[in-house]
Order: structure tokens, then C-alpha cells, then sequence
């Protein structure tokens, strides 16, 4: 790789990415409270999608616009269980995101990653979700949370200001996502940008990028 080439910092995502599958987190709750599929999906479609109006709750909730317990019922008064009950507002992000867990395999990387030269940074649209802080904040610098600087992905605010905080060119700064849309948010400004699928796609992908990225190493993975 030219030292044109060179990527000086990667920017993770964290649900999904720095986690194991949001969607298996989601599926667990679905089926823990009976809860419709078909009437999630719909709304989640109607509030998020790629043609969903500005200001949905989704985005306000991201943006920090919105409260958690504000968008618990919402979202509680959209859906329904599969017996026809009516949904219980309180906790349901709570409980949605219950199954969440931390991907040790990709901990070790970010590790690996500072160790190797690299910068590694956070970028991550919140749902009220609580993150810990005590392992993020010591490894990932910036850490950019969407409910915190009131931007969100996909749009170009919230990556131009990563980049700032990063002081470096998009063009030199790695951005890896589970979300088609947020790849191509952060593509839009110049930056490079992986779709995340799991801990050993991403690894490979970026040891093209970066040959002094190290092996995968046992006794990291297992510390993370």
C-alpha cells in the first residue's frame, strides 16, 4: 500500500458491530414477549427506512430528541402480541436490547488495531442505550454517540464532525458498519467504509487494508 493509500484510523460502529447481531437481540424479545413480528417490522419499516420522512421517532430518539420513555410508548402503541394484547410501554428498549452482548472477537481487534499504529474511533446512532464506558472509553477515541452531539447517521453532519475530532482526511480514515445506509452515509464524504457481517469477514478485509495489522491472538480475544 502507498503511503497515499494509508489508512491512519478505523471508526467502528457499535451495535451490531462491536456487538453481536442487533437482529438476535430483537428476535429474543420478540419471541420473550409474544410480541407480533409482522407489526414490528412494519413500523420499524415506516420509522426507519431508507424513504421514512424526517423527524420520525426513530430519529428523534437518535438525535436525543426524544426520550427513551417517550419512545417506549410510541413504539408500544404501534405493535402488538400475537394474541391481541396490547403491548406494556414501560422497558421495552430495555428489554429489546437485553440480548445485546459485547463480540470479544472485535474488542480484540480495536485492540489489536491501536497496537499495530492504527487509530480506532466509536461512531454510533443511540437508542437510549446504555454503553460501557468504562471499555470504550479507554480504547476508542472519539467516541461520537449520536444522542450526544444531536446528529445521527446517515447524514453528513455526524461523520464531517467524527472526521474533525479525528483531525485526519476522509480519505485516509476506515468506517465499519452493519447498516447498508450508514456505509453509504459515510462513503458520501469521502470516507472509506466496510459493511460489517462478523468478526472474521472484517478482520480479513481490513488486513488487506493494513498488512502490519497482527493475527488474531488468543489470549486478547479471551481478556476482551
Amino acid at each position: 500500500m502507498s503511503t497515499a493509500d494509508q489508512v491512519e484510523a478505523v471508526v467502528f460502529d457499535y451495535g451490531g458491530v462491536l456487538t453481536g447481531p442487533v437482529r438476535d437481540s430483537i428476535a429474543a424479545w420478540l419471541h420473550a414477549d409474544g410480541i407480533d413480528p409482522a407489526s414490528f417490522s412494519r413500523t420499524l419499516k415506516a420509522w426507519l427506512s431508507r424513504d421514512a420522512p424526517d423527524g420520525t421517532p426513530v430519529h428523534r430518539l437518535e438525535t436525543g430528541a426524544l426520550s427513551v420513555q417517550e419512545f417506549d410508548a410510541l413504539l408500544a402503541a404501534e405493535i402488538t402480541t400475537l394474541d391481541g394484547r396490547a403491548v406494556d410501554p414501560v422497558g421495552v428498549l430495555v428489554r429489546l436490547f437485553a440480548g445485546m452482548r459485547p463480540d470479544p472477537a472485535m474488542f480484540a481487534l480495536a485492540r489489536q488495531l491501536r497496537d499495530a499504529g492504527v487509530r480506532v474511533g466509536l461512531l454510533s446512532n443511540s437508542w437510549g442505550n446504555t454503553y460501557p464506558r468504562e471499555r470504550i472509553d479507554g480504547l476508542f477515541d472519539p467516541v461520537v454517540i449520536s444522542g450526544e452531539v444531536g446528529l445521527r447517521k446517515p447524514l453528513a453532519a455526524i461523520y464531517t464532525l467524527t472526521l474533525d475530532r479525528l483531525g485526519l482526511p476522509a480519505e485516509r480514515v476506515l468506517f465499519v458498519d452493519d447498516a447498508e445506509p450508514n456505509v453509504l452515509g459515510a462513503r458520501a464524504v469521502g470516507m472509506r467504509a466496510l459493511l460489517h457481517t462478523d468478526a472474521d469477514t472484517t478482520r480479513a478485509a481490513l488486513a488487506e487494508l493494513i498488512p502490519r495489522l497482527s493475527p488474531p491472538s488468543t489470549t486478547a480475544t479471551a481478556q476482551c
